[in-house]
Formats: structure tokens, C-alpha cells, sequence
């Protein structure tokens, strides 16, 4: 740290002033310092003593303690100057003590009095009193203060201005203020040549007297306008210009003007030659070199005038001699003795200052040392490979080299060459070139040396790499990676997947091997694991590598974007966004809707009807109306099905006239005078549209027109028309139709109904057999309307017993839920809506037994091509079960829709007949819904099942019965 600049104020004498001096160096340095060149002696001098590096200066004295300082930091290794600072100080003499005589002036005229300005140091400003403080003179277009002269310019005298006027001094630093006598006297003008810096701001003053009070005007010489910057200030009496330019440089007028006359005022402003301070721009850095080496120093200052350069040693001013050359800045000294160690600075001065800068010289001399950078005990080295053998010794001054292999020197040649650094290069080395070598160094200070050995391997190959291959998403691989190379060698294996090496604890990788082996195990490999994939080995001598390009297929990723661009009554316009085909290209979408009314997803038809992996569009047909619908896209290519897309927006399709009629229309019975007419309703997802009802159509036997009624209730099913004229058990013709807010719908087919009954009758019936697990199956039975079957367990006859009732026309029935192993009685009576006829004598049976509960067991399976042999454990049913007759197999398949089939009511016959089983023949049938295939057998015999090749399913894919 250097001193600076002090400006200190005379009234603060008493206090002490601190010029700051600090350098580093070891041992630590210590200080003197000099005043205007001359050494200060602080043993005999009370007021200033040293803290530190500072100087510290009490009870100043404006007249011995002003001038320049400087300070010199020392130790064993040398010296170095600070900077020179001024200590000054600031004041302000008071004014000359006389009485100034008056000064008389007629009125209207102009007068200038003069303020006298005592000696001072420090910048200074001014005003004047009027009279008495506080009462200051105001400027304004009469009066104007310069801030240059001091002096009070008034352009013409009113009566108000008589009184007594006081020039009043203030110093910016001391902020002391002095008052002068009253007086007066006149006079205002700028300089007739004007010199400022480039960026400064200029001002220039111009008052004049007279009466009237003239009027102040500025322009330039050469006509030109002011710029915007250019402000006039005190009613024109200051012209300034902020950011002088070469632009603004040339004459400036001042005019003063009144109805008497004018006058005007010439000056010119030009740009003064710069001038600054010394700055450095290059400097010197520490250095140390070995003894007899050369030194070359260059420092390099800018400023103006151009600094001049000395070089100083340990404080003292270098000059040219035997050995060392100064030139400007530049400091050459050849052949460095230990002697020229020591601190050295490069001084650059000009007339506006002085500017240090140090640096430390160390001369080294030493004999060769080793310490640090020996040659390795034992290099590896591949077999046709340079070895490169660095002999380098800290020695000062440079050392000479010898190299040895064993006792022997060694000769260079084209294969062998030694560098002027001491460097020995072995090119394609050999096993001949194995062994110890030794490197000598010296110089005149002494002499050392250092050894290893080389060992030549042999190269080190890959057998087997990586290469590339193609995987489905969810397998595993292994990229091999094996190696062949030399004993003596360490091999080391990493992979690296697409640039990032590969961590050890990922799940999905595993590295697996001994010595020569590296091979990586990736398990259940998934999308993000395709790219290239790098086994690196590294050995002690070299580094080898190999690459693999892994493509990782997988079922296409879920279409995107899907919308439905157009609807009608029964299509829909579908377009979606292509999802990534993840490896293999996609083959083909399909659709699937989902409605309130259905249970999730189903495949729905389309145009075209087989939509291919190039096909962005397509309309879904058999749609109902007015229905809402929401579509989903699926893609598929050779690898599988994938995720279905997002949902598109739930979209109802137009309204229309029904198309469906209600079904099982039907109907009879009811109270006396009755027709009652029955039909199944038709679903809301048949309705088509708003308003949905029925008309109800019915004509007796034999007449021709039809009685219509009409209901708007979507839900009714069944109708009662009631007339006395109606004859018991008469036939009708009817008929059940459907409406909506489009029209009028289609009408079910023509059925006969009889109107109600009045009586009861008897009914003979047979029963035929009771057969079935735990069933009974009843008929043939003639009837009247309807027959009611009566069951129980015992001939007691209990209230609690189970009935069964089946139509007239129905001669057979099966009762359910019986239990199995079970004596049962049974009856049969006829039944209609005037009560229950007489029941036939009861029968009794029993139940069959139920099948084995224990399940086949040990299964287990081969596949051997394109056959699988499926083997299980046979059944023993027990005494309470009925006995084995057959086995029931079950095979879950992908899903159907990869092998074509076309529509969600499809039935795939897969089993090309016969099927062996054993020597018996079986079937098996698979629908779309289940996703499995069943296959039964009529043998009960060691179990066992082989079916063959299923080539041809897709031909077998048939659409089924509606």
C-alpha cells in the first residue's frame, strides 16, 4: 500500500496526519522515508515516528511539514520506493486590513468593485454583503459575482444599490470564510484564447455596464448554431458547455446591447493538449533464474509528456555497465552472478507525476537434484510403441545428461534420439528394449542420478465385442466383451451408453466376467435403452474400445390428438396424430368407442376397414343415433398392440326415426273384458331420439282396420284395453310400432293374443325323466296357459316350497339350484290368471353326485417347435363325488385383434380337426370376450394332451351368428 496525496486544513494543525506505507516480503521488511529528498531521521526528529510502514505526523506546521514524501520498504533481499505524496495544507489569510475610499457613481451608469482576493491554498468561492449579513447581493441581469476574479459587476447603478458592499471569501476545504472592507470599482470581459480538455465543462462569463441595463447575447464567430447541450445562465451572463469537443473549439462573441449602442467581446476556445500522469501498460514479474543465465526486464508507461524511465536497485539507480544495459525502459544483465539477487523497481516519470513498480530477482545455483520427479521403478510399455523417458533435474545452472541402459551407454540413432531437455524417446520398442535405464545428470555444483526399469508387453486384443442387435422391449441380453492380453498387464472393463459411462446399482445393468472378460447383462430392457453402447479396456499400456448400435423395439407409443371432425346419425370422422413407432413402423389402427350404455371399450367397423400405419383418418360407421359416443385410436405393429390414446371429447351423433321395434310382443290374460298387450321396450340406445313412445296396434279376428293408441313413455311395456263387448279367451291381432320427434318408427311383427279367461281346468301331463347335475327336466306336458311346477324334500309337504312357472306352449323345464345327492318330490298344475288348477300325483328322485372338488395337480409343460405337450396328475373323485369322465383345458391367447379378426362378434375356430388327445377327439372354440381357448375331452384315463400347430388360425377367424 502507498502513501497518498494530503490536503489538510490549517485549522486542524494540532491533529496528526498518517501517510500510509505497507509492502510484503520475507524476512518482513522495514521503512524509512524521505521528505522532499531528504532521508528523515526519526531518532532525533519528536513529531513524526513510524507504525508499522506508516508515518505519522503530530502538531503539523504548515511551513516545515509541506512537500513531498516518500517511503523506502527494505530487508535482506533488497529495497523499493514508494510513490512521492504531497502533504499540503489549505488556508485562507484574512484581508488586508485599510479603508477603501468610496466610490461614486452616477445613476445609470455601471460600476465594478473589486473584491481584493487574500493569499490562500485550496479552492475558494465568492459572494458579497449588502449593508450588513445576511443580506447577500442577488444576481440577476443587473448584477453578476464572478467566481473566477471575485469582483461584483453592477451594469447600472439604481438608487437602491447605494450602501456598503463586503466581499465575503470561503475555502471549499478549510470552509473558513474572510469579509473584506467595503469598496467598489468595474470592468468584465472572457479571455481572448480559451484552452480546455477534451470532456470538460467550459464557462464563460461577459457582463457589461450601462443604462438601460444592456441585454447579454451570445453566438459564434463562424455563424454556427449552438448545440442543445450549450446553457446560458444569470440572465446570459455565463455561457457554458458541458462535454467540450473538437466541435465546439473556434470564436465566441459576446454582445451587450441597450438602446444606446452595443459592444461586443471576442475570445476563442480551442482543445488543450492532453496531459496526464504516468499509468503502467507492462510491467515486470518476479523472476528467478540460475546463475550465468541472462535477464531481461521490460516496463512500459503511458502518459503525457511521455514519462522517462530509471531502473533502481535496492533503492539505488541503475546505469549501464559491463554487464547490465539500460535502456528507456528496458533492463538487460547477462550472465547473472549470485550478487545481482536483490529488489529492483522501473521508476516512469513525467511532469505531472512519478509511478514505481517492483519486482524480486533470485539467482539459483545448485548441483542436480532428482527430488520429485524420478523416473517410475517399473514402465509399462506396449510392443511397438514409443516410450518417452524424461530426465529432469532441478539444477542450477543447467545440468548435462547421460543415459545408460544396464553399465552401458546408449547409443542414438533414426530409432533412438535424445532431446536437448533431456529427454530419450524408444520408438517402436521391442522386448529387446526391456530393462533398466538410468539417468545422469551434472553440472559444476555436483552430480546425481536416477533410475527404472521397462517392461515391453505384448498388445492386448479384443476377441469378441459388442455387435449390434435388435431386442424387444421386456428381454434381457448380454453384450459380450472379451479380451486376450499379457500377464503382467491389469485390464480394467466400463461401458458407456450414448456418451455417459455407465454407474454401478442401475437396476437394469450388470456387469459380468472374470480377468478377460467384461461382458453386460441388461435386463428387462426397455425403450430409453437403444442408442450405442462403448466396452472400453483399459490396461496399464493402452486403452481399447468397441461399439454396438442396440435397437430396442416395442409396441407403438399411443396415438395423439384424436378429434372428431364431422357427425351424422350413425358415422363419426376420426382424426388423430401419428405416437412414436417405437423401432418397428406401425401396421395398422383401430378404434374403439365407449357409450353410457356399454361395459368399457369395444371395437367399432370403419371406412376403410382396414385403417394401415400410413392413414391419419377414418369414419366409424354403425353407430346408433343420438347416442354419445367417446373414441379412442390404438396402434399396432409387429412387436404388438400398444397403449391406447387419449379419450377424444364425448360426442353425440344426430338424431332420426326409429329403426328398431320392441320385441316379444306378446300378451292375454288379465281381469274379465280385458286385453292385455305385452312387448320388450326398446333400449335408449335403439330410441334414435327425443320424444320416444309406442303405438300400439290391435284388430280382432276378422276385421280389417286397426285401433291404434299411442304412449310416450320410453320404458312402458305393456298396455290393457278394457270393453265390456270383449268375449272371454277371443283372439286379437297386434302389433307394437315406435316414434320419436323424427317420425314414426317400424312396427314389430304381427302376433295372436287371447283376452282374459274365466275359469279353471285340468291339465294332464307326464312326467318324462330328471336328469343333469343336481337338475330336474320336466315334459312333455299338455297344457291350457300356463303350468306351475311344484317342488320339495320331503312328503311332509312343507309351507316353504320352491315353484317354477313356464309358459303354456313350454313342455319342458329345468328347476336349478337344487342340492346334489338329494331326494326331491315334485308336482305339475296348471296355472292361468283365475288361479291354480289340481296338481298331478307327485314323483320323487334323487340328484346325481357332485364333481370331484380337488383339481388336477403337477402340471407341467415342453414346447418343442411349434408343439407343446401339456402333463398333469390324474383325479380320484371320492365316494360322495361323481366319477371322472373327461378334463376341461383352458390356454390364454394374445389378443385376437393381432390375428385380424374383423368385428367384436367373431368366433376363431382354432383347433384344425381331428385334434389329437390321446386318440380322441376334441374341439375347442375361443371368442373374442373370453381371450381364452377351451378344449374337453371324453377320456378319463392318465392325463395328457398334445395339440399340434395352430398354422392357419387366421383363416379361421369366422364372423359369428348375430
Amino acid at each position: 500500500m502507498e502513501p497518498g496525496d494530503l490536503f489538510i486544513p490549517v485549522d486542524t494543525i494540532e491533529e496528526e496526519a498518517t501517510l500510509t506505507c505497507d509492502a510484503k516480503g520475507v524476512p518482513p521488511p522495514q521503512y524509512r522515508w524521505s521528505l522532499n529528498g531528504t532521508l528523515i531521521n526519526l531518532g532525533l526528529d519528536r513529531r513524526r515516528r513510524l507504525s508499522g510502514g506508516n508515518l505519522i505526523i503530530s502538531s503539523l506546521d504548515r511551513y516545515q511539514d509541506v512537500g513531498m514524501y516518500q517511503c523506502m520498504a527494505f530487508n535482506a533481499a533488497g529495497a523499493i520506493l514508494s510513490r512521492r505524496a504531497s502533504l499540503q495544507f489549505a488556508y485562507l489569510d484574512h484581508f488586508k486590513v485599510h479603508t477603501r475610499s468610496a466610490v461614486s457613481v452616477r445613476e445609470g451608469q455601471g460600476v465594478v468593485l473589486l473584491c481584493g482576493t487574500p493569499t490562500s491554498s485550496g479552492d475558494l468561492t465568492y459572494a458579497w454583503v449588502f449593508n450588513e449579513y445576511p443580506y447577500f447581493v442577488q444576481q440577476d441581469n443587473r448584477r453578476f459575482v464572478s467566481q473566477q476574479t471575485g469582483n461584483l459587476y453592477v451594469a447600472k447603478v439604481e438608487p437602491s444599490d447605494v450602501g456598503n458592499y463586503t466581499c465575503v471569501v470561503t475555502n471549499s476545504v478549510t470552509k473558513g470564510k474572510v469579509h473584506s472592507s467595503p469598496t467598489p470599482k468595474i470592468e468584465v470581459n472572457f479571455p481572448d484564447n480559451v484552452s480546455a480538455a477534451r470532456g470538460s465543462t467550459v464557462t464563460l462569463e461577459c457582463f457589461a455596464l450601462g443604462n438601460p441595463v444592456p441585454e447579454i447575447t451570445w453566438k459564434r464567430a463562424n455563424g454556427v448554431p449552438f448545440p442543445s447541450k450549450v446553457k446560458m445562465k444569470y440572465s446570459n451572463a455565463v455561457l457554458e458547455i458541458p462535454s467540450f469537443q473538437q466541435d465546439d473549439t473556434g470564436g465566441y462573441e459576446c454582445v451587450a446591447e441597450n438602446r444606446m449602442g452595443k459592444n461586443t467581446a471576442t475570445g476563442r476556445l480551442c482543445v488543450s493538449v492532453p496531459s496526464a500522469k504516468p499509468q503502467w501498460i507492462q510491467a515486470v514479474k518476479d523472476a528467478a533464474l540460475a546463475i550465468e543465465e541472462r535477464l531481461h526486464w521490460e516496463c512500459r508507461a503511458n502518459g503525457k509528456p511521455k514519462p522517462s524511465y530509471t531502473w533502481l536497485k535496492n533503492g539505488q539507480q541503475l546505469l549501464s555497465g559491463d554487464r547490465i544495459t539500460v535502456v528507456d525502459g528496458v533492463l538487460s544483465v547477462s550472465a547473472l552472478a549470485l550478487s545481482d539477487a536483490g529488489m529492483y523497481q522501473c521508476v516512469a516519470e513525467n511532469k505531472h507525476g512519478v509511478i514505481y513498480f517492483a519486482a524480486e530477482l533470485m539467482v539459483l545455483a545448485s548441483p542436480p537434484d532428482f527430488t520429485g520427479n524420478v523416473l517410475r521403478a517399473l514402465l509399462k510399455a506396449k510392443a511397438g510403441t514409443t516410450v518417452t523417458l524424461e530426465c529432469k533435474p532441478q539444477a542450477y545452472p543447467v545440468a548435462s545428461i547421460l543415459w545408460k541402459k544396464g553399465n552401458l551407454p546408449i547409443h542414438i540413432n533414426d530409432r533412438v534420439t535424445l532431446s536437448p531437455d533431456g529427454t530419450l524417446r524408444l520408438a517402436n520398442v521391442s522386448k529387446s528394449d526391456a530393462g533398466g535405464y538410468t539417468c545422469f545428470a551434472r553440472n559444476r555444483f555436483g552430480m546425481s542420478s536416477t533410475t527404472g526399469r521397462l517392461l515391453v508387453t505384448d498388445p492386448t486384443r479384443i476377441t469378441q465385442g459388442p455387435v449390434d442387435m435388435e431386442i424387444i422391449v421386456g428381454e434381457s441380453i448380454v453384450l459380450p466383451c472379451q479380451v486376450a492380453s499379457d500377464p503382467v498387464l491389469d485390464v480394467s472393463f466400463s461401458w458407456a451408453f450414448n456418451g455417459q459411462l455407465i454407474a454401478k446399482g442401475d437396476g437394469h445393468f450388470e456387469l459380468v466376467g472374470g480377468r478377460t472378460a467384461g461382458d453386460l447383462m441388461i435386463r428387462n430392457i426397455q425403450l430409453y435403452h437403444a442408442g450405442k453402447y462403448i466396452c472400453v479396456v483399459d490396461t496399464d499400456v493402452e486403452s481399447l474400445s468397441a461399439v454396438a448400435i442396440l435397437i430396442v423395439k416395442g409396441p407403438p407409443s399411443p396415438p395423439d390428438s384424436v378429434t372428431v371432425e364431422e357427425v351424422t346419425d350413425s358415422t363419426a370422422q376420426l382424426a388423430w396424430s401419428r405416437g412414436r413407432d417405437n423401432g418397428s413402423p406401425i401396421a395398422n389402427y383401430f378404434i374403439q368407442t365407449r357409450t353410457p350404455f356399454t361395459v368399457g371399450w369395444q371395437r367399432v367397423n370403419t371406412v376403410p376397414e382396414i385403417i394401415d400405419g400410413n392413414t391419419l383418418t377414418a369414419t366409424v360407421v354403425d353407430l346408433n343415433a343420438w347416442v354419445e359416443y367417446e373414441f379412442r385410436v390404438l396402434a399396432r405393429n409387429s412387436v404388438g398392440v400398444g397403449e391406447p390414446s387419449p379419450v377424444s371429447v364425448r360426442t353425440r351423433t344426430e338424431d332420426a326415426v326409429p329403426d328398431a321395434a320392441p320385441g316379444d310382443v306378446g300378451g292375454g290374460g288379465g281381469s274379465r273384458s280385458e286385453l292385455v298387450i305385452t312387448w320388450e321396450p326398446v333400449p335408449e340406445e335403439l330410441q334414435n331420439g327425443e320424444s320416444f313412445g309406442y303405438i300400439i296396434a290391435f284388430r280382432a279376428f276378422g276385421e280389417v282396420s286397426w285401433t291404434h293408441v299411442a304412449t310416450s313413455a320410453p320404458g312402458a311395456s305393456r298396455y290393457v284395453y278394457r270393453n265390456d263387448s270383449i268375449a272371454p279367451f277371443s283372439p286379437f291381432h297386434v302389433k307394437v310400432g315406435t316414434y320419436n320427434s323424427k317420425g314414426q318408427g317400424p312396427f314389430s311383427p304381427v302376433v295372436t293374443i287371447y283376452s282374459a279367461e274365466i275359469g279353471k281346468e285340468r291339465i294332464l301331463a307326464t312326467i318324462l325323466n330328471v336328469s343333469g347335475e343336481g337338475q330336474r327336466h320336466f315334459g312333455p306336458i299338455s297344457f291350457l296357459r300356463l303350468h306351475q311346477v311344484v317342488y320339495w324334500e320331503d312328503d311332509t309337504k312343507p309351507e316353504t316350497m320352491g315353484k317354477v312357472r313356464v309358459p303354456w306352449n313350454q313342455t319342458v323345464v329345468t328347476v336349478s339350484g337344487l342340492a346334489a345327492n338329494t331326494q326331491f318330490f315334485l308336482t305339475v298344475s296348471a296355472f292361468n290368471t283365475a288361479g291354480t288348477g289340481p296338481f298331478l300325483p307327485a314323483i320323487n328322485v334323487t340328484t346325481k353326485k357332485p364333481p370331484p372338488a380337488q383339481p388336477p395337480m403337477n402340471i407341467e409343460w415342453t414346447l418343442i417347435g411349434s408343439q407343446l405337450s401339456l402333463y398333469w396328475e390324474p383325479v380320484a373323485a371320492t365316494e360322495s363325488e361323481s366319477e371322472v369322465t373327461g378334463y376341461k383345458v383352458s390356454v390364454m391367447l394374445p389378443d385376437l385383434l393381432a390375428l385380424g379378426c374383423p368385428s367384436v362378434n367373431s368366433v376363431c375356430h382354432l383347433c384344425p380337426p381331428p385334434m389329437d388327445f390321446y386318440g380322441d377327439g376334441a374341439s375347442c372354440q375361443v371368442n373374442r370376450s373370453a381371450k381364452s381357448y377351451v378344449a374337453r375331452s371324453k377320456w378319463g384315463g392318465s392325463g395328457g394332451l398334445i395339440w399340434k400347430t395352430l398354422e392357419g388360425i387366421h383363416n379361421k377367424c369366422l364372423h359369428a351368428y348375430q
